[in-house]
C-alpha cells in the first residue's frame, strides 16, 4: 500500500471519531474571539497526537501553533477555523429551531467552520500516520485561527512570523457558490478586507452649553437642563451618514460590500444621562486595495463630523486589514489532481431521506435527488476561473474575501473547495431558509461527504509535496517571481495588537449546570 493510500485508509478507518469531533465543535459554537472551549479541545487533541503546541499563539487567548516533525524535509501548513456567527443558533434536525437550552439569536455555525477544521485535522492526522508508516520525512505545522468572520488571526500571526517557516500552505473552505464547488481557485483570489470599530466616548458632558446649564444643580445633567447629546447620538450620525452615502464612496461595479455591527457596551440602561459610549464595527470588502482607501477616508472623515455633533471624542481601532491574495498556478494544480483521484463528495442514501424530511417539513415537493447536482460534481480549476470571469469586469482582479489572503503572502499557498451540503432550488419555492443549510452542516449524514473529500485531498497533496521536490521547487519559484512583480507589503504594523478586548459577542457557560446565556 502507498502513503496516499494509508492515509486514505486511516481517514476511513477513523471516520466515526471524525464525526464526533465535529459533532462537538460544531455544538459548542462560540464566537469570534470567545472561542475557548472550542480552541482547548484542539490543543489537547493536538498534544494527544503528539504536536508540541503553543497554546494562544501570536497573543491571542483563542489560537495555537502545532508542530510535529519526523526529520528535516518539507515543512507544511494547514490550519483550522472554529468561530460561529451570533443569531444562527439552529439544531441539527430536519426542522428549524434553535438548539437546546438556547434563544434562537446564539451563534450558530453558518459555513461551517466546524467542518473546515476538522477536515484539516483529518487530512493532518493522515499524512502523520502515513509520514510515520512509510518513514517519510519532514515537518507538518497546524495553526488555529479564530475570528476568521472578522479576518481576525492571520494577519496577527502573519506578522508575528508564524508563517515563516513554511515552505507550502494548504487552504481549505466548505462551500456550494458556483462555480467554486468542488475545485482550487486560478487567477481570481479573495480581495481586499478592512475592519474598523469606531467608538464615539462622551467624557465631558458638563461643557456642553455651559451657558444653559443650571448653576445650582451638583450633577452636570440636571432635568431642568439641556444635555449632551451624548454617545448614542454620535452613533447613529455615523451609520446613517456612513450608510446614506454608499453611492459616493465607489462606482456600484466591481462586486465590493460593506457591513456594520453595533457592539453592545454602554447601551444597555435609558437614564437622564447621556450615553457614555458607543461603538460601531464598520467592515468592507473590495478587489482591490485602492477603493478599500476611498471608503476608509470617509468613513474616517464621518467619524470626526458624528463625534462632533454629540459632543464626543471618537476613538478608532484596527480590526483587520489585508491585502488580496496571490495566486500559485503550480499548488492549485497539484491539489485538484488529488481532488479528482479521491472525487467529490456523494450523498448516500441516509443523507437524501434527511434531506427529503426538510422538504417535507417546509411544504415543498419531495424530490428524488434533493442536493444541488453540482455538490457531486468537480470543475477543473481552469474552467471555474472562466466562468467566474464571466461574472465581473474585464478590469476586476479579485472577488469576495477571506483572510486566508494574508497567508498567500508568506509561503506559496493553494486555496480550494469542497461542497458543503446544499439543497437544489424547488421549482416555484424560491430559495431555501437560511436554517437549512445551518442544519445540513450539523448533520453527521450530511457534513461527512465534506470532511472524507477535503480530509483525503489535504492529505494527498500534502505527501506529494513531502515525496516530490520538484514539484516543490516549482511552487517556490512561482511564489517568488510573483513576489517581485507585485510585492503587497502588510498594511498593518509588526505590533499591531488584536483588539480581543473589545465588547464582542459571547455566550458564557456556566459549567455546573450546563446553562448558557448572553
Amino acid at each position: 500500500m502507498n502513503a496516499k493510500a494509508t492515509a486514505k485508509e486511516w481517514i476511513d478507518n477513523h471516520l466515526g471519531d471524525l464525526l464526533d469531533w465535529h459533532t462537538h465543535i460544531w455544538e459548542l459554537a462560540e464566537p469570534a474571539w470567545r472561542e475557548y472551549d472550542s480552541q482547548a479541545w484542539y490543543v489537547q487533541r493536538l498534544r494527544e497526537e503528539g504536536f508540541e503546541v503553543e497554546d494562544g499563539s501570536g497573543g491571542m487567548p483563542t489560537a495555537f501553533s502545532a508542530r510535529w516533525s519526523n526529520g528535516s524535509g518539507p515543512t507544511l501548513l494547514t490550519y483550522a477555523e472554529y468561530d460561529a456567527v451570533p443569531g444562527n443558533s439552529q439544531a441539527a434536525t430536519t426542522r428549524e429551531e434553535p438548539r437546546e437550552g438556547l434563544s434562537r439569536f446564539a451563534p450558530g455555525h453558518t459555513d461551517p467552520h466546524s467542518a473546515l477544521g476538522i477536515s484539516t485535522l483529518a487530512g493532518l492526522l493522515a499524512t502523520k500516520h502515513a509520514m510515520t508508516t512509510h518513514r517519510i520525512t519532514g515537518t507538518l505545522l497546524y495553526t488555529g485561527e479564530p475570528a476568521e468572520k472578522m479576518h481576525g488571526s492571520k494577519v496577527v500571526h502573519g506578522l508575528r512570523g508564524y508563517y515563516d517557516d513554511a515552505d507550502a500552505i494548504v487552504s481549505f473552505h466548505p462551500f456550494y457558490m458556483l462555480p467554486l464547488c468542488n475545485t482550487a481557485r486560478w487567477d481570481t483570489q479573495c480581495g481586499a478586507y478592512y475592519s474598523k470599530v469606531y467608538s464615539f466616548v462622551c467624557d465631558a458632558p458638563e461643557t456642553w452649553q455651559r451657558s444653559s446649564s443650571d448653576p445650582h444643580s451638583p450633577i452636570p445633567a440636571s432635568h431642568s437642563a439641556a444635555r449632551a447629546p451624548g454617545a448614542n447620538l454620535s452613533l447613529m450620525q455615523m451609520l446613517t451618514s456612513s450608510r446614506s452615502m454608499l453611492d459616493a464612496m465607489l462606482p456600484a461595479a466591481g462586486g465590493w460590500s460593506f457591513s456594520d455591527a453595533i457592539l453592545t457596551d454602554g447601551q444597555a440602561t435609558a437614564d437622564n444621562l447621556p450615553q457614555r459610549v458607543a461603538r460601531i464595527q464598520f467592515s468592507w470588502r473590495t478587489p482591490d486595495l485602492e477603493m478599500a482607501e476611498h471608503i476608509l477616508a470617509i468613513l474616517d472623515r464621518n467619524a470626526q463630523a458624528a463625534a462632533m455633533m454629540g459632543h464626543c471624542d471618537v476613538e478608532d481601532r484596527w480590526v483587520a486589514r489585508s491585502r488580496p491574495g496571490r495566486t500559485n498556478h503550480v499548488l492549485a494544480q497539484a491539489l485538484y489532481d488529488n481532488l479528482a483521484e479521491v472525487g467529490p463528495p456523494t450523498y448516500d442514501s441516509e443523507a437524501v431521506a434527511l434531506a427529503q424530511e426538510v422538504q417535507r417539513e417546509l411544504g415543498i415537493k419531495v424530490t428524488e435527488t434533493p442536493f444541488l447536482a453540482e455538490t457531486e460534481h468537480l470543475i477543473e480549476p481552469q474552467e471555474a476561473e472562466r466562468l467566474l470571469r464571466e461574472q465581473m469586469p474585464a478590469w476586476q482582479r479579485n472577488w469576495t474575501s477571506d483572510d486566508y489572503v494574508e497567508m498567500s503572502h508568506y509561503a506559496p499557498l493553494v486555496r480550494f473547495y469542497v461542497s458543503r451540503p446544499a439543497l437544489a432550488p424547488a421549482p416555484g419555492a424560491g430559495p431555501y431558509p437560511a436554517w437549512v443549510m445551518n442544519a445540513l452542516g450539523g448533520m453527521r449524514e450530511t457534513i461527512a461527504p465534506t470532511i472524507l473529500t477535503a480530509g483525503k485531498t489535504v492529505s494527498g497533496t500534502f505527501l506529494d509535496l513531502l515525496t516530490k521536490p520538484d514539484v516543490l521547487a516549482e511552487a517556490t519559484s512561482e511564489f517568488e517571481s510573483r513576489a517581485v512583480v507585485d510585492p503587497m507589503p502588510a498594511l498593518l504594523p509588526a505590533d499591531f495588537v488584536p483588539p480581543i478586548e473589545l465588547p464582542w459577542p459571547d455566550y458564557r457557560l456556566d459549567r455546573a449546570s450546563g446553562q448558557r446565556w448572553w
